[in-house]
């Protein structure tokens, strides 16, 4: 089999991206993109994902973390898409609960083509950041969003219950590592799709 790596740049004039991504290569992390708290969140998603991650981001953090967030969500997907290349013999479809103390999370994925997300956590607007600088809790859905539009996959990820923000995002940060494991694994040699194509 082929190797299912990928290497990606991002370049604008508010952040550079460098991501690295092998699907088949265990869970060796390296994330540093000046934000703590998103560093540990993407270490959740390599080291459960069981994917080799190599992040590097510098942005305009004394603007706000949103570009860098959405940077590497965008950088992310697009590696993870070449990654996969034609998907041929994967699994496509997983889902998984995640419990994290109080909280549990459910997440669904299809490895489709189709980049489509349905985010169902909600946090007050006034929710405190987490970690310096702050990591705010809704840029967790806009990095989903990004990811996925890049990835081109659909994801749907709820909050079941939970009262702890960072219990809930861990969760999910989890819950997604764990259902993408499932849906990038080899079972077969066929494209899983009648269409003949993803």
């Amino acid at each position: 089999m082929a190797p299912r790596s990928s290497k990606v740049e991002r370049r604008t004039k508010e952040t550079q991206v460098d991501v690295a991504v092998d699907l088949d290569s265990g869970g060796d992390v390296e994330v540093d993109t000046g934000v703590p708290f998103f560093d540990h969140m993407l270490a959740q998603l390599g080291k459960h994902g069981g994917f080799r991650l190599n992040i590097k981001a510098d942005g305009d953090l004394t603007v706000d973390t949103h570009h860098t967030v959405e940077d590497v969500g965008i950088a992310l997907g697009e590696a993870f898409s070449e990654a996969l290349g034609d998907k041929a013999g994967v699994g496509r479809f997983a889902s998984v609960s995640v419990p994290l103390d109080e909280a549990l999370v459910d997440v669904a994925v299809d490895l489709s083509g189709r980049a489509f997300l349905a985010y169902g956590i909600e946090f007050a607007p006034d929710t405190p950041g987490l970690g310096t600088p702050a990591f705010e809790p809704q840029l967790a859905e806009e990095f989903w969003r990004a990811f996925v539009t890049s990835a081109a996959i659909t994801l749907h990820v709820t909050c079941k219950a939970g009262r702890n923000t960072h219990h809930i995002l861990e969760a999910s940060f989890k819950g997604v590592a764990r259902a993408l494991r499932e849906a990038v694994r080899i079972e077969g040699g066929g494209i899983p799709s009648t269409k003949g194509s993803l």
